[in-house]
């Protein structure tokens, strides 16, 4: 299926795994020959979050990053394909259009059952093994786990929302992924944010690794964040890093981890 590693890793020492699901840009040769030339931009990543969230070493965090296209297989579906959002418009575990709803496959060669479970046994599995074992392991060690599911989106995004999104997207799955606590921690640090607007629950509640992994009652807790792109980059292609603005959101991001980490302090107390 592909040479290159599903994902990347890095292990901390606090109770805190930061999991960015779409960042990544590689398609193996053999599927970039049959995707459109705007597929092969990969205009619906989750550009820069890595840099970004380099910070998170600082503060002792793990940090597991994908390297596939979500175009490959979206890490943050589950692995039947079910809707997250049953009756709104959604993209599945292996997309067949972009975000703009330009389709993936121009000659309709689109991947049937078995191309699908091969990537699925190449891809998604090792992700989500990596990611459950390093959640048990921080419960193990420290008694807590935090999940941090990192994700970015343009601002304006007709097909998922109307309007502008806010810039703060917290999701826990309606209050079902952590401790009443935690959220409560974060939002107000969000709302905070001068010049920025934020939301818990919104549009975005959470995908299927925050739902997932979610299990409060357990001691470990998921919160994912859907930032948008106008934060700290430019929202049209070449999709640029800007450094100057980045630096301004980065420290609400450091705060908001921080405040996550204190939290797993207390409950593990």
């Amino acid at each position: 299926m592909t040479t290159i590693p599903p994902f990347t890793f890095h292990q901390g020492t606090q109770p805190l795994l930061v999991s960015i699901p779409h960042a990544g840009t590689h398609v193996p040769p053999a599927l970039a020959a049959r995707l459109s030339g705007a597929a092969l931009q990969v205009p619906d990543t989750d550009w820069h979050l890595e840099r970004l969230y380099a910070f998170a070493r600082e503060l002792g965090a793990s940090i597991l990053v994908a390297t596939h296209s979500r175009y490959v297989i979206d890490l943050n579906r589950p692995p039947d394909g079910a809707s997250l959002y049953p009756g709104q418009n959604v993209t599945g575990l292996c997309p067949v259009d972009t975000f703009e709803e330009t389709p993936l496959y121009p000659r309709g060669d689109v991947p049937d059952e078995a191309e699908i479970a091969a990537r699925r046994a190449a891809i998604w599995q090792p992700y989500h093994a990596q990611l459950r074992a390093e959640l048990d392991r921080l419960r193990q060690q420290h008694g807590v786990a935090v999940l941090w599911d990192a994700h970015s989106i343009h601002s304006v995004l007709p097909r998922f929302f109307e309007g502008q999104l806010p810039d703060f997207n917290l999701g826990t799955a309606d209050g079902a992924s952590c401790a009443p606590a935690l959220a409560q921690a974060l939002l107000p640090i969000a709302e905070a944010a001068p010049g920025y607007t934020a939301v818990l629950n919104g549009r975005f509640k959470g995908g299927h690794i925050t739902r997932h992994y979610g299990e409060p009652a357990r001691n470990i807790h998921a919160v994912q964040l859907e930032l948008t792109w106008r934060t700290y980059m430019d929202e049209a292609p070449p999709y640029a890093y800007l450094p100057e603005r980045a630096a301004q959101v980065q420290p609400h991001l450091r705060h908001m981890l921080a405040a996550a980490l204190g939290f797993a302090r207390g409950a593990a107390a």
